[in-house]
């Protein structure tokens, strides 16, 4: 049986999705933090090296807002270094030097320093490989990121918890456990977990590296299929190896090739009439 789920105002819309694992969200949570009003992301001749490697090399991509836009290719190929260059995660790397630009809107990415690191990485969620829930309590995953905010208040923290509990569907199998060790949840759940925090301090952009690759055949699909509900106000970046799940889920798809990409538009047109002769290679089973 399918319940309908209302979406509220903290995901900066009001829109009815239907969601076969929830019940009616009888509440609305308040916006917390200010939207941006130019979202658009964007990179112009990024070069990326890392020692004396060559990483990224003139990469120029755009990408679609409320889409889900799936960068594919080889292994090495470059795929997880763009995708953590959008939130300058990629910082963390040692001896990594990057040229060219990175925008989200009109801020320049790399150019950002400390002080708007937090909020940069705020409005570009990470949805890492592996679940990686905060060593503490179901609740406090959702909570943490909301007091870091300045958020207070324990009835506002309590229904942002339950909102993207139920949003990722599932509110209903730990709502009598909240303070018990996030650790203790399965695989999936964990997973899930983890994108629920990452919703909870409302994004712009949601960044997914192989977020179903740890995961069993059910989980995956249940990511998956929330992916697909959630590109209705968020855009979502998703790096894959598995090329039957970017045919399932991608609108938009970026294909990169040691380092550079070799082709980027249309999920449709790029799997059914790729252009370049490398794309057509990897597509085939060619490029491995």
């Amino acid at each position: 049986m399918s319940f309908s789920i209302s979406i509220p105002q903290v995901l900066g819309s009001s829109i009815s999705q239907r969601v076969p694992w929830t019940v009616h969200v009888p509440f609305i949570v308040d916006r917390k933090f200010p939207r941006l009003e130019d979202t658009h992301l964007a990179t112009h001749n990024l070069n990326i090296h890392i020692g004396k490697a060559h990483i990224l090399k003139d990469v120029n991509v755009e990408i679609p807002k409320n889409k889900i836009t799936c960068i594919i290719g080889p292994s090495g190929c470059g795929k997880t270094t763009l995708l953590r260059t959008f939130n300058r995660l990629v910082d963390s790397i040692e001896g990594v030097k990057i040229d060219g630009e990175v925008n989200l809107g009109k801020q320049d990415i790399i150019a950002a320093g400390p002080s708007q690191m937090t909020e940069l990485r705020r409005n570009i969620g990470l949805v890492p490989q592996r679940p990686c829930p905060l060593p503490m309590s179901i609740y406090d995953n959702i909570a943490y990121g909301c007091r870091i905010h300045g958020v207070r208040g324990k009835r506002r923290l309590d229904l942002v918890v339950q909102h993207y509990l139920e949003a990722v569907g599932l509110w209903n199998e730990v709502k009598d456990r909240l303070h018990a060790p996030a650790n203790k949840l399965s695989g999936g759940q964990q997973q899930r977990l983890c994108l629920a925090r990452s919703l909870a301090v409302e994004p712009s952009y949601l960044l997914a590296d192989e977020s179903t690759s740890a995961l069993d055949p059910i989980s995956s699909k249940t990511v998956e299929d929330l992916f697909v509900k959630l590109k209705q106000d968020y855009s979502i970046v998703m790096v894959t190896h598995t090329l039957r799940q970017a045919q399932r889920i991608a609108d938009h798809v970026i294909f990169m090739y040691l380092g550079e990409v070799i082709e980027q538009g249309d999920a449709k047109d790029i799997f059914n009439h790729p252009q370049h002769e490398l794309t057509k290679n990897y597509l085939s089973g060619g490029i491995s």
